[in-house]
């Protein structure tokens, strides 16, 4: 029986390559993004379906758990890769600027983390995955993205306490903490970076079907620098 697995962020540059490592890999894929524009590679596929969650609302990504459940009774993992980024130090990062940081990185991940984790808990499996970044982990990195860095350390954190709140059950919370991803909105955005020096969307995608598959099983409360040489 195939294992599901949940997929936020799923039409972006990170997302598309993680759908196509899990379709690959034999998985049943819910994938969650606005547009599926660049998934047409999964849009005939029997393990593939997509679907446009407001996942800044809580009510929303509440029910579209619940829907999920009722579907297909167990969720087996979530890859919650949807997110933003923003740059910013002190003086430029007012409330406004921490209130969509926050949303985007934090609550987008948290409404669906709550039932996900309860469902799991149930269960006595899960994984859930959740992006951090490196300037939440490194001060120096994050002096000039204040509130893209703390959006993100949120999310290192939350995975700690429920990475407590599970001990001595199969369900594990991990984090992934990327340096620059080699994406096509990255590569525009620096053009003169060593691209060579970032990091895949592939190397990222084998990394978490690793996490999900049950080769993953030993693993408790882990978090991943992945910053290749950047």
């Amino acid at each position: 029986m195939p294992k599901t697995i949940l997929i936020t962020g799923a039409n972006g540059g990170l997302g598309t390559a993680v759908v196509k490592k899990f379709l690959d890999e034999n998985y049943k894929v819910v994938a969650v993004d606005h547009s599926g524009s660049r998934l047409g590679f999964a849009n005939n596929h029997p393990q593939f379906e997509l679907h446009a969650v407001e996942l800044a609302s809580e009510t929303e990504s509440d029910t579209f758990v619940k829907e999920a459940i009722s579907l297909y009774k167990k969720i087996d993992g979530a890859l919650l890769l949807a997110g933003g980024f923003a740059m910013g130090d002190i003086a430029a990062t007012d409330g406004e600027a921490l209130r969509k940081m926050f949303s985007r990185n934090f609550e987008t991940a948290y409404y669906l983390t709550r039932p996900l984790f309860q469902h799991m808990m149930e269960n006595g499996y899960g994984r859930i995955v959740l992006v951090g970044a490196r300037p939440a982990l490194q001060p120096e990195a994050g002096k000039n993205m204040i509130a893209y860095a703390l959006s993100k350390s949120l999310l290192i954190k939350l995975a700690d306490l429920l990475n407590e709140a599970a001990k001595g059950t199969n369900v594990v919370v991990s984090v992934i903490a990327p340096s620059t991803i080699d994406t096509p909105v990255n590569r525009k955005d620096m053009p003169k970076a060593d691209f060579s020096k970032w990091v895949s969307p592939a190397q990222i995608a084998d990394l978490l079907e690793f996490i999900c598959s049950d080769k993953g099983d030993p693993l408790r409360a882990p978090l991943y620098k992945i910053y290749g040489e950047a």
